[in-house]
């Protein structure tokens, strides 16, 4: 087994680890470990909420999940040698969720379990929060690589696993423009639920062992972790699994690594926002430096990444298309892939209800099995279109269109808030 850089005890929430990670990326977060080029390592991870969801039948925990204290990211790790306009390689060797110590359940999430929920519209809400206003969940269990799940029988997954959350420091000057744009876009609609951005928020913030005006400083301008960004972060990429290699834009010396939000299984796009099977885990690590390489290679917005040989070896889909039309009023949007993607999903779920599956439950199936995300086209005025391919292999039943008709079934509900 490789070295463990950063470990965690499952028991405990991450601001009372031995060392603690961190929830905010700020260029002035303390490093956790040091690696060196061509090291080979262990990260331990928390579960993305750090422990606030349950193995129950309730979804009050996703209603009343506090969002200020969550995204809880291992690290960061030093690496030495990296310098601001380098290249960091990191290679995903390997990752799963928590070993399981006894038979059965374990009592953490990733220890045997995962969960996929649905948040509430005024709590973060989802890619269908309009349609699916409320908190809603499922609870997965781990056999191997297989998930399964009381709240949505009739289904099974071979899980695709990867970190949602991997990424570098910004620079002080990347930082400030974050800040700057987000707050901006907040300006355009300031009262708009869920909010356009999160900005700076000291609620909440975990920086390591930064205490005191450190600690103050980062909380008033360290950014959440929740979106995607230039330095990494957030990409919620089912495909960023085993054998993956990633090339990220190094900003500040030692480049500070983090890692976090393991996945069991997540479509494309994690509709659900938190769409994936959430688990906690363990990911191994290469890294290594590339000195110059973003300027030698054009590499400075956005990492660069080769996918892994790892995939579920689905062949059989169902196709749903979408088109930027706004149903609910029939309004024509204008070359829309979102509002496309969007109708494609609904149109994908509006299909499961005729078998007896929820809305709730369809949406969650979207949202964790390793459905396929495509865009058709976005040059022909005024209708982008996009697709969801959705694997028929992973029903019990035969779900095509066929002369007999779908075979509806009562399959209960997820669970939902008292």
């Amino acid at each position: 087994m490789p070295e463990v850089l950063f470990s965690h005890d499952p028991s405990r929430p991450m601001a009372r680890q031995a060392v603690p990670g961190h929830n905010r990326f700020h260029p002035d977060v303390p490093p956790a470990a040091t690696a060196r080029p061509g090291q080979e390592f262990r990260i331990e991870c928390r579960e993305w909420t750090d422990g606030q969801i349950g193995d129950n039948d309730s979804a009050n925990d996703v209603r009343d999940v506090d969002l200020d204290n969550s995204h809880m990211l291992s690290g960061p790790v030093r690496v030495e040698g990296a310098e601001p306009g380098d290249l960091l390689i990191v290679d995903i060797l390997d990752l799963g969720p928590i070993p399981q110590e006894t038979s059965g359940k374990g009592p953490v999430c990733g220890q045997g379990w995962g969960y996929s929920g649905i948040f509430a519209k005024v709590n973060g809400g989802g890619f269908l929060t309009d349609h699916y206003p409320d908190a809603y969940k499922a609870v997965w269990d781990f056999s191997g690589q297989v998930a399964t799940s009381r709240h949505v029988p009739g289904v099974e997954y071979t899980g695709i696993t990867h970190p949602g959350l991997m990424g570098v420091a910004p620079s002080p000057e990347l930082l400030e423009r974050w800040n700057r744009r987000e707050r901006a876009l907040i300006a355009t609609d300031p009262e708009r639920v869920p909010p356009l951005a999160l900005p700076p928020l000291a609620s909440g913030t975990l920086a390591g062992n930064a205490e005191g005006e450190l600690l103050d400083r980062i909380g008033a301008e360290g950014a959440r972790t929740v979106p995607p960004r230039e330095n990494g972060g957030n990409h919620d990429i089912k495909n960023l699994t085993r054998g993956s290699r990633v090339f990220y834009p190094v900003h500040v010396p030692g480049a500070l690594l983090s890692v976090g939000d393991l996945h069991f299984s997540q479509g494309d796009g994690e509709i659900n926002f938190c769409g994936a099977i959430e688990m906690g885990g363990f990911i191994d690590l290469r890294v290594e430096v590339v000195k110059g390489g973003m300027e030698t290679y054009g590499v400075h917005r956005n990492p660069v990444f080769q996918p892994g040989r790892v995939a579920p070896q689905y062949s059989e889909y169902l196709t749903f298309i979408g088109v930027s039309v706004d149903h609910r009023d029939d309004t024509n949007l204008y070359m829309d892939a979102t509002e496309a993607y969007r109708n494609a999903c609904l149109n994908a779920i509006s299909y499961l209800t005729k078998w007896g599956y929820t809305g709730e439950q369809a949406y969650l199936i979207l949202g964790t099995s390793p459905i396929e995300g495509r865009i058709g086209g976005v040059v022909d005025i005024p209708n982008a279109c996009c697709a969801v391919y959705l694997p028929t292999e992973i029903f019990a039943e035969d779900i095509r269109p066929g002369a007999g008709g779908p075979v509806f079934k009562d399959r209960g509900q997820v669970a939902v808030t008292s």
